[in-house]
């Protein structure tokens, strides 16, 4: 009986490297498409933030309020 258990380890090492083996080596495409066009759309607002920062800091350099 002691000589079956030992060989149940083996077994189970088996099991459960397949069953790893098989989530590592899932389709995993969809996941990076949807993290590229998020950060894509990151880069959009931040360099429309960018924009209208630029374009403030252009009015209150041109707005004659700091003539002397």
């Amino acid at each position: 009986m002691a000589s079956l258990a030992w060989l149940l380890i083996p077994l189970f090492a088996a099991i459960g490297a397949a069953i790893w083996g098989s989530w590592a080596a899932r389709d995993r495409t969809q996941g990076d498409i949807s993290e590229l066009a998020g950060y894509a759309r990151f880069r959009e607002v931040m360099d429309e933030a960018d924009r209208a920062h630029q374009a403030r800091m252009k009015e209150k350099a041109h707005s004659g309020s700091d003539a002397v």
